[in-house]
Parts: C-alpha cells; structure tokens; sequence
C-alpha cells in the first residue's frame, strides 16, 4: 500500500490565480495562407475565426503528432495562435533582425500584460470582456515555414539559414494554441482575464 509520505513525494500542487491582460492586436489569415493580416475585430464561432486559414472542427495530423498517419483527421485544438510581442522581441533580438511582426508567422491575437506568455500551461483560460472565452491547448513549436516567412518579410539574406534558426531561437517564445470555448466577437484593445489552472508536477 502506498504510505502518505510517498504519496506527497509524488507531485506538487500550485495553486490557480487570475491576471490582468489586454488584447494587442487581432488578424486573421485568408484560407490559402497562414500569413495574417491585421484586422479590427474577430468573429468566433465554435469552428474558430470565421473564414481563417485555420479554422475548422477538425484539422488533419502532420509532424507534430507522430502517433497518426500524417493527414489522419483529428480535432482542431489549433483554432487559434496567440503570442506576446515582447517575446517575439527577444525572437528577433536573437535572429539578429529589428522586429518579428506577429502577422509573419501567423498570429490571430498579440496579447499583452502576460509574463512568459507561452509558459502558461494547458488549461488556462481567456475570458474576453465582450464574451468570447478560449482555453490553451499547449505552447506553440516553432517550425522552419513561420522561419521562412520571417526571413522573406524581414529582408534576411539566407532564408534557409533562417528556417533553421527560428526553431532554435524561439523555443518556448512562440506563444500558445487555443480553441475556442464560447464563441462571439474580439475587439482590439479589449481586456482579458486570464485564469492560470491549478496546476500539479507530477514526478513519481
């Protein structure tokens, strides 16, 4: 039988807590592109934005889920992709470039207010002001595509050099996936609250 001084060993508890943020900006990305485009609102309903490249119920699988055939068809956890502008600063710092837009590699929303935006853990919950909420699925991996767009839009001379760098640079900077839990509609600046789950570390 597992005794009670084992059992705690086992993980640790953090508490849940809510934090203040406010949406920076909101674009969207036409269906043939992931490329966004800034735009004044987005219009949610349970598929994810209306008319986004990424929308749907279902998406199909690629690299980043080796357990299926690539293209087996699954739940779309990746309606949406958010990220932080001060961690694509720190993105293009390391890139050696001015800025990371976060149009370039496919952003739907810039959210700020938010310290170490892509550490926030699965679960997490963003409750919009106007009524949209949306749940995190997990952070985001960068990939060489975003790499090769920031290459071209930023003007860099290799851009296969920069496909490879972006994935290593950004690591943990590229923001967070979510999918959307009550649909409406997002403006620019409107606030957030973010709730943090309880969270636990589970180590055996």
């Amino acid at each position: 039988m597992l005794d009670q001084l084992t059992f705690d060993r086992d993980f640790e508890i953090i508490p849940g807590r809510k934090l203040p943020a406010c949406v920076a900006g909101i674009y969207i990305a036409p269906h043939d592109h992931f490329v966004t485009r800034e735009v004044g609102e987005l219009r949610l309903g349970f598929e994810g934005i209306e008319g986004d490249f990424h929308a749907g119920h279902t998406r199909r699988s690629g690299g980043r889920e080796p357990w299926y055939p690539r293209g087996t068809e699954m739940r779309n956890e990746r309606q949406l992709s958010i990220v932080a502008r001060d961690e694509l600063a720190i993105v293009a710092e390391r890139m050696g470039i001015a800025e990371v837009k976060p149009e370039w590699i496919g952003a739907n929303l810039a959210i700020d207010g938010i310290s170490s935006l892509s550490m926030l853990p699965a679960g997490s919950m963003l409750f919009f002001k106007g009524g949209v909420t949306l749940k995190v699925d997990a952070q985001n991996g960068p990939c060489r595509i975003a790499g090769r767009s920031i290459a071209e839009h930023a003007g860099m001379a290799d851009h296969e050099a920069a496909s490879l760098l972006f994935p290593k640079v950004a690591k943990r900077l590229r923001g967070l996936v979510a999918w959307v839990e009550k649909p409406g509609t997002i403006e620019a600046d409107e606030e957030v609250s973010v709730r943090v789950p309880e969270q636990w570390i589970y180590h055996p």
